[in-house]
């Protein structure tokens, strides 16, 4: 039976289709919860939980071969930054500044009140420019929305993302990686523990949002990690499809018997079914960062006045403009640098330092 190792080609997959479906998933529940006040829940999950696991899983698994690929700290950080905040910070500034004052007209406000109200404009770019998003609203220009005042309420995994990138770094680092695989199956079943003992309603010392992503993310990890070893088959894929049913009928937290089969699944369609031509824009970043302040604009003009039917599809067609400028002015340029030299400088030149304290 062929194994995960010997079905998935980095160049012949369907990562990035599952990647922009899960932004799209994301992004419907979301905008039914901006448009209706309400989404569509399973247990205590929604349908946009199902997109962020998926992202988390896929992210475990490729983050996690980038740094066998590259096995350099100084490197690995850079490709992750290049990933993330170039993409990000440009985002933080066009909703403070653009978004911001256009919604303050919207809602008969002066547009000048984002810059000028209480916590500002640029108090939002600053505050959370370090990716842990502290501020949502600005100025108060949403406080009174009936479901969501936040202007970018999507943006909160990120720094969840960013740490379990640096737990990937820390342990390849360490040398566990490589040498202790096991580690991070061990760590697992820890995980998967606390999931069952808080669905028991059983105290927790654990964030239920770090317990919930750390724990998904390392189901991707430990895929890659252990790739040699997981068989690749329809009828196992059938078996975790219907336990991954099973579980969200079951329990308030599917995850507790269903995060391992999800995974799998994923991971199954991810590499048996390529996908049959190169996509040269990656639009699901993109499409996850501009979706939330999108919507929101959008539903405060006539298109919210519209049937959810066609709000929700017209809504996310318009997004995926500022997704893709995002793509080709933004993110795809920075990839670009991905092999500058900057990186090994930085580190050179911190070596010395370094030893010298010691």
């Amino acid at each position: 039976m062929p194994t995960l190792l010997d079905t998935f080609d980095p160049r012949r997959n369907s990562f990035d289709v599952l990647r922009l479906s899960f932004a799209l998933l994301v992004a419907c529940s979301h905008g039914l919860a901006i448009h209706t006040g309400s989404q569509p829940r399973f247990g205590n999950s929604t349908l946009g939980d199902f997109g962020l696991d998926g992202f988390f899983i896929l992210s475990g698994f490729l983050i996690t071969r980038s740094w066998f690929t590259l096995e350099s700290f100084p490197r690995f950080a850079w490709h992750r930054f290049l990933r993330i905040m170039p993409g990000f910070w440009v985002c933080l500034a066009l909703v403070a500044l653009v978004v911001a004052p256009i919604v303050a007209a919207l809602r008969g406000m002066s547009p000048a009140a984002a810059f000028t109200g209480e916590p500002s404009a640029l108090q939002y770019v600053l505050g959370n420019a370090g990716l842990l998003i502290v501020q949502y609203d600005i100025a108060g220009i949403l406080v009174d929305r009936p479901r969501e005042y936040s202007f970018n309420g999507a943006l909160w995994t990120l720094a969840f993302e960013a740490l379990c990138y640096a737990l990937v770094a820390a342990l390849g680092v360490a040398g566990l990686l490589r040498r202790r695989p096991v580690l991070v199956p061990a760590a697992l079943a820890v995980l998967l523990l606390l999931t069952a003992m808080q669905e028991a309603g059983l105290p927790v010392l654990v964030n239920d949002r770090l317990l919930r992503l750390v724990l998904v993310f390392l189901l991707g990890a430990a895929a890659y990690l252990y790739a040699h070893r997981i068989p690749v088959h329809g009828g196992i894929a059938a078996a975790c499809a219907a336990i991954f049913l099973v579980s969200v009928a079951l329990f308030d937290d599917y995850r507790v018997l269903g995060a391992v089969p999800l995974a799998y699944l994923f991971l199954w369609f991810g590499v048996v079914f390529p996908w049959p031509w190169s996509m040269r824009a990656d639009l699901s970043y993109g499409l996850y960062i501009y979706h939330w302040p999108m919507l929101q604009l959008l539903a405060l003009t006539a298109l919210g006045d519209l049937p959810t039917a066609v709000f929700l599809p017209a809504g996310l067609a318009i997004t995926l403009l500022p997704a893709a400028l995002s793509w080709y002015l933004v993110e795809k340029p920075a990839l670009s640098r991905k092999h500058s030299e900057l990186p090994d400088r930085i580190a050179r030149r911190l070596t010395p330092a370094w030893a010298g304290g010691r």
